[in-house]
């Protein structure tokens, strides 16, 4: 009997818009400082508009940070051209759009539309790599032997020309049909390398279905999405990016990092030993990325054991250093000062002026989901530390003082970014939490079959319980009951309520 798909003709998502304070327009100050600058044609010196860069993005976006042009080097190995929106060249230190840029931290999106970080006249025209005019761009050209070991970085302002708007999907069935032109065919080939090499270092990629609420002509339903193979590989050529850009910053002794713990042993041994009860095969002196790369996330077992994987990845966060640390509030501001290579605000023997602390290199620099120290520098129209890490590279790499602007803002980005992404996440969950609620209102009492992703035993506090994950629609709910890992039971419908956007269940 085949599934009937369940669709909500309508979901008003206005309530958690006013519940996070997410903000519905561009003050006027900031408007018309970002038509001036938009109008601003002046262009980087360096001419890179002879490389044929290409964008890979989701069809229907037009905030495009990157860019990509892959080659062979004549001498072996690859050669990669990444060219990142160039945002600060439109952006004014200290104007109205840099303020408003702080306020919103990341572009947040939601079913009905996206709260953008930037005005549309940038982030969607004037600084977007849009195909076909000239565009002001930072370019990243990263040489790699035969093996994916990184042997070259170099960092430049350029301007480039985009000869392609281009889309996962439509790159996929290229690359799976033969019929991809030979820049294209280099991505899986550079992306696998790379993940191997990550793998080979341990660490840990998750590849869950990203659940999503998706707008159709019918009304409003919610659907999984698996990554397609080329958007994993286009992830490697990200990750390759902000480690080159982590090992500049660290090198100068100044910078962000986005840093992670890297997996608890303790950890790593509770994810082996319910590695055999799934099903799931662990060979001995496997690392624990390469396993779980082996999973199928489509196999409800392959999923719990991703779910329990998933413990592996906490912590993450926005790390300085090199900067003077944060003044407390009330205690004269918060402002930082650079203590490397005799950069601005710096006092005698390297400390900041006043004696404020410094931010000093982290014990563990590294992420443990990417396996090696790693910073975000490739979207910069989304998300505001990128902005500023960049910068940072670009100053080391010309061999220049880091801007006293840049200085200025990096120990207060760790907070603010912090702050952003729980905003972020929190729109992401409450939007699903509401789809789900809509979609079930009207079907309590009713039994539907479902996967147990996880489970918690019962304790004097809690009774025995966990998460589950119907088929469709796809959503993914808590259950009270006796759950076996792993397995399909079903389950009965006990609560959906829009208003608390709850969905709950028990084992039927």
């Amino acid at each position: 009997m085949p599934i009937k798909r369940v669709v909500a003709p309508q979901i008003d998502f206005s309530g958690l818009r006013r519940e996070l304070g997410l903000p519905d327009e561009f003050p006027e100050a900031v408007l018309a400082e970002a038509a001036e600058a938009a109008r601003d044609t002046s262009m980087p010196r360096a001419d890179r508009g002879g490389i044929e860069f290409v964008t890979i993005d989701p069809a229907s976006s037009r905030d495009l940070d990157q860019a990509m042009h892959l080659s062979r080097r004549s001498g072996g190995g690859y050669r990669v051209h990444y060219a990142i929106a160039d945002v600060a060249s439109y952006v004014r230190p200290g104007g109205p759009l840099e303020a408003e840029s702080w306020v919103r931290g990341q572009t947040v999106y939601l079913p009905d539309g996206r709260v953008p970080l930037h005005p549309p006249v940038l982030s969607e025209d004037a600084v977007s790599l849009l195909p076909g005019g000239d565009r002001a761009a930072v370019v990243w050209t990263i040489d790699l032997d035969g093996d994916g070991e990184t042997v070259a970085v170099g960092v430049e302002r350029a301007r480039v020309r985009s000869r392609a708007k281009l889309d996962y999907a439509g790159v996929q069935r290229q690359i799976d049909a033969g019929t991809a032109p030979e820049m294209l065919t280099l991505l899986p080939e550079i992306g696998g390398i790379l993940a191997r090499r990550a793998a080979d270092r341990g660490a840990v990629n998750l590849p869950l279905p990203s659940q999503e609420v998706e707008r159709g002509s019918d009304g409003w339903r919610l659907v999984l999405r698996a990554p397609l193979p080329v958007e994993e590989h286009n992830a490697q050529i990200s990750l390759l990016t902000g480690m080159a850009a982590a090992r500049i910053m660290l090198g100068a002794g100044i910078g962000l990092l986005r840093t992670m713990p890297s997996p608890k042993p303790e950890a790593v041994e509770k994810l082996r030993a319910a590695a055999g009860p799934l099903g799931i095969v662990w060979p001995d002196g496997a690392r624990v990325g390469t396993v779980i790369a082996a999973v199928d996330p489509a196999d409800p077992r392959g999923a719990a054991f991703l779910g329990q994987a998933a413990e592996l990845l906490r912590g993450a966060a926005y790390t300085a250093f090199g900067v003077a640390a944060p003044v407390a509030p009330g205690r004269g501001g918060d402002s930082g000062s650079a203590v490397a290579g005799g950069r601005a605000g710096s006092g005698p023997a390297g400390r900041p002026e006043g004696g404020a602390e410094i931010l000093g290199v982290p014990a563990d620099a590294g992420h443990g989901g990417v396996g090696a120290p790693y910073a975000h520098v490739t979207a910069p129209l989304r998300r505001l530390a990128d902005r500023y890490a960049t910068e940072v590279c670009l100053a080391v790499t010309e061999g220049r003082a880091v801007p006293g602007w840049v200085v200025d803002a990096l120990p207060r980005l760790p907070r603010a970014m912090s702050t952003t992404d729980r905003v972020a996440g929190a729109a992401d969950r409450g939007a699903i939490d509401l789809a789900e609620a809509v979609l079930l209102q009207g079907r309590v009492g009713e039994v539907f079959e479902a996967a147990v992703l996880d489970r918690d035993e019962a304790n004097g506090k809690r009774p025995a319980g966990g998460t589950i994950a119907l088929d469709e629609p796809a959503v993914r709910a808590k259950c009270l009951g006796d759950l076996p890992l792993g397995e399909r039971v079903p389950v009965r419908l006990t609560a959906a309520d829009p208003v608390s956007r709850t969905v709950r269940f028990e084992r039927a």
